[in-house]
C-alpha cells in the first residue's frame, strides 16, 4: 500500500507520528519518502538520533507550521499520501487561547487541503478526535470544524484523482496529557485528584490508533469519518487499577470536559454505516457517491435508527486487571501494584 510512495505526516514528532513512522518502516520497507512535519526543531533533533540519516535515507525532516500555507505547498511536491496530525490538543490551551486554537486547527486543516489539491496528492487523512462529537469546548469545535472541511474537500476536488477522509478515536492510553502516567505520577503522594466519580472514557492504544488510519488509507473512497469500536473506562476502574491504595479526592469536572464522551451522536447515526470493526459516518452532502454506493464499497450495514456511541453507555468495559495488563504493554513494563 505504501511502498514506492511518499507519505507525509504533520505534526509528525508527536505521539502518533513516531509510531506511525515506526509501522510504516516496519510494515513497508520499500516506501520511497517519509516526510517529517512539525514546528519543533528539539523534537526533530530527538527523532533524528532514533532514525539516523545513514541507516533511514527514505525519512526528511521538514520545519514548517501547518499555519504556513506557502510552506506546506513546498512541503506536499511529490507526496502521494498526507496524514494531518498537527493540532492544539489541551482543552484548557484552547480556552485559554482561542484565536491560536483556531489558526492551527481550522486554518491550518484548510491549508494542507489547499496544498494536498495543488500539488497532486492522492490520499488525505485528518485525525479527529471524540470531542468534535456535539462539542462543548473550543478544542472540540475546532475539531469538527476541521472535520467538515476535510469531508467537504471532496466535493470541490474536481477532476483530481485524491481522497480526503477523517478518523476519530478517543483517549490514547499512556499518550502525553492522558490520565494514567498522571496517576502514576502521582502515588507517591498518597491521593489521586479524581474529577467525578461516575465519570467514563473511551479507550485506544496508540497502535489501534495507527492501524484505523492505514485502514482508512487503504479503503477509504473519501469523506467517511471513521470510527473505531474500542472500550470504555470508568475513571474510578482507572484508579484502582493504578494506585488502589491511594486516597481519592474529587476535585470536580474541569470546564470544558464532559462526565461521558461521544463519538458517534444518534443525529450522526442517521448517516452512519457498520463496516464490522469500525463504524463510519458518511457525508451528509456529496456529489461523488450516494450512500449506497459507501455501503456496497464498504459491505456494510446501516446503523439502527436512533443508534449513538458513548463511553457511558458502551457495551464493551476494561476491567481493573485489564487495565493493569494494557499499562504493562502500553505505559510501563516494569508497572507494579
Amino acid at each position: 500500500m505504501l511502498n514506492d510512495k511518499t507519505v507525509l505526516i504533520t505534526g509528525g514528532t508527536g505521539s502518533f507520528g513516531k509510531q506511525f513512522v515506526k509501522t510504516i518502516l516496519a510494515r513497508y520497507p520499500d516506501v520511497k519518502k517519509i516526510i517529517i512535519y512539525s514546528r519543533d526543531e528539539l523534537k526533530q533533533f530527538e527523532l533524528k538520533q532514533r532514525y539516523p540519516a545513514h541507516e533511514y535515507p527514505q525519512l526528511r525532516f521538514f520545519i514548517g507550521d501547518v499555519r504556513d500555507r506557502e510552506r506546506m505547498i513546498q512541503a506536499c511536491e511529490g507526496v502521494d499520501v498526507i496524514i494531518h496530525a498537527a493540532a492544539i490538543k489541551q482543552v484548557d490551551t484552547a480556552e485559554y487561547n482561542p484565536t491560536e486554537c483556531i489558526r492551527t486547527n481550522v486554518d491550518g486543516a484548510e491549508n494542507v487541503i489547499h496544498a494536498a489539491l495543488q500539488c497532486g496528492v492522492h490520499d488525505v487523512v485528518a485525525l479527529s478526535t471524540d470531542k468534535a462529537c456535539a462539542p462543548i469546548n473550543l478544542y472540540g469545535a475546532t475539531k469538527l470544524a476541521s472535520d467538515k472541511l476535510f469531508t467537504a474537500a471532496n466535493n470541490i476536488k474536481g477532476s483530481k484523482n485524491i481522497r480526503f477522509s477523517v478518523v476519530r478515536y478517543g483517549n490514547v492510553m499512556g499518550s502525553r496529557g492522558s490520565v494514567i502516567p498522571f496517576f502514576i505520577s502521582r502515588r507517591p503522594e498518597g491521593v489521586l485528584p479524581i474529577t467525578h466519580e461516575k465519570m467514563t472514557r473511551f479507550n485506544i492504544s496508540l497502535q489501534d490508533g495507527v492501524d484505523l488510519v492505514m485502514f482508512a488509507i487503504e479503503h477509504h473512497l473519501g469523506g467517511e469519518i471513521f470510527v473505531p469500536k474500542i472500550p470504555s473506562y470508568k475513571i474510578l476502574d482507572v484508579a484502582k487499577a493504578v494506585a488502589p491504595e491511594c486516597e481519592l479526592k474529587v476535585v470536580g469536572i474541569r470546564p470544558g470536559e464532559k462526565l461521558h464522551e461521544e463519538m458517534i451522536t444518534d443525529t450522526d447515526s442517521l448517516n452512519t454505516i457498520d463496516l464490522g470493526r469500525y463504524y463510519a459516518i458518511l457525508p451528509s452532502v456529496s456529489f461523488t457517491y450516494s450512500e449506497d454506493e459507501y455501503i456496497d464499497h464498504h459491505q456494510a450495514t446501516k446503523v439502527p435508527f436512533g443508534f449513538k456511541y458513548n463511553s457511558g453507555t458502551n457495551t464493551e468495559w476494561e476491567t481493573v486487571e485489564g487495565l493493569r495488563d494494557l499499562i504493562r504493554e502500553h505505559v510501563d513494563p516494569n508497572f507494579e501494584v
